[in-house]
């Protein structure tokens, strides 16, 4: 032991050394376990680019292009239904046939009225003829030449009242038979056999439905917008149109309907409750599968995005107000850069500034990455919710 050195001089420098020995272990392992820690794996997409067809769309309903209520004009008991309900029918075809015989019975006193006139009228007509040269001769009255003109005027009167209620009984008889108005699918009889059938009853209704009619609502502001066309369209109604122009019709069970319709007129007045003005449109119906009350989706192209870009929406990130995207640069390493957004379109959205074609996007994996962090991506799997094949969400039916 050197003179002057007290041994607690030796144990502190023993110590001190031992403590940065340690340190230095400890740093050398957190290098190591920090070198060792592998680069987070995220999905990524790809931004794709192409043509984007924007659609509006209305929620709407079909009804028949005519609705026509079958109602009894006589009262009587119903003797037979004469049609198949929800078959097709043609107009004048027997549906319903009601008791004639109260009516064939005042059919027949009326036909005999008539002509127990008309002989009275014959009568006071040959003694008009016969009175007129024997008043100029004196051989009768001026008195009895003035009372045979008058009783064959009354008579003449006679007949045309005879005729008139003959008339009416042919009307009350033929009616007893219930006939179809129009070509159309006849509905379910709403009276049976044997029922007492009082007048103005409903029996049926009959609807044309070839081309069927389907009524959807849009908003104000999208009625201005498109007015102009709206009107052409409806005042040139077989004017040749692209197809972008016709209208497609989505029906309950998601399906397209084969046939494309077209705006016919919008309804006379905006609805001040919802802000939307009804659109009435026409579709082929061959065969007559679509019936009135069918839930209908209408939807149109309203312009093109020519040249879009396009990725999942679930890769844009909304901060107070702002959009961004977390991009994989080809060093594998993530950038955060800020988009500005156009229309969704289906589940993917169109980007109109921030990004390039074939930019990589994550898409999963954006809670545990950051600027700068190197990442290990993976190609997002195919998914047809992405294609870009449906259309956008719905254009609002009110507001905006």
């Amino acid at each position: 032991m050197a003179l002057g050195r007290s041994p607690y001089h030796y144990i502190g420098l023993s110590a001190g050394l031992f403590a940065g020995l340690l340190a230095g272990v400890l740093s050398a392992c957190e290098r190591k376990e920090a070198g060792s820690t592998p680069a987070p794996e995220v999905l990524v997409a790809e931004v794709q680019q192409r043509d984007v067809p924007i659609f509006a769309e209305g929620i709407g309903t079909t009804v028949g292009n005519v609705d026509a209520q079958i109602r009894a004009k006589v009262q009587g008991y119903l003797l037979s239904r004469h049609y198949t309900e929800g078959a097709f029918v043609k107009a004048g075809d027997l549906l319903f046939k009601i008791d004639p015989r109260t009516y064939q019975a005042v059919f027949d006193q009326a036909k005999g009225d008539l002509a127990r006139a008309e002989a009275a009228y014959k009568k006071t007509q040959l003694d008009v003829a016969r009175d007129t040269p024997l008043a100029k001769q004196g051989a009768v009255s001026q008195k009895e030449l003035d009372d045979s003109v008058q009783a064959n005027e009354a008579n003449k009167a006679s007949v045309f009242s005879a005729r008139a209620n003959l008339d009416k009984a042919k009307l009350n008889l033929d009616w007893a038979n219930i006939t179809a108005p129009v070509d159309g699918v006849a509905g379910i009889a709403n009276a049976q056999i044997g029922d007492l059938i009082m007048e103005n009853t409903v029996m049926t209704t009959v609807s044309q439905v070839d081309p069927i009619k389907v009524l959807f609502p849009i908003s104000e502001k999208m009625y201005l917008r498109f007015a102009e066309r709206i009107q052409q369209g409806a005042a040139h109604p077989d004017a040749a149109r692209p197809d972008g122009a016709r209208l497609e019709l989505i029906l309950a069970d998601g399906s397209v309907y084969p046939h494309r319709g077209k705006a016919a007129l919008p309804d006379r007045q905006v609805d001040v409750k919802t802000g939307t003005i009804t659109i009435v449109s026409y579709f082929p119906n061959p065969g007559n599968i679509l019936r009135p009350g069918q839930y209908a989706k209408v939807r149109a192209v309203i312009e093109t995005h020519a040249g879009a870009l396009l990725v999942p929406q679930r890769a844009v990130e909304e901060l107070q107000g702002t959009y961004r995207v977390a991009v994989v640069e080809p060093d594998n390493r993530v950038a955060i850069r800020p988009v500005a957004t156009g229309p969704r379109v289906g589940a993917e959205w169109i980007i109109t500034k921030g990004l390039s074609p074939g930019d990589k996007v994550v898409v999963e994996g954006l809670q545990k990455i950051k600027t700068g962090l190197l990442v290990a991506p993976k190609p997002v799997p195919a998914d047809p919710a992405l294609s870009g094949s449906e259309p956008p969400t719905s254009v609002p039916h009110s507001g905006s």
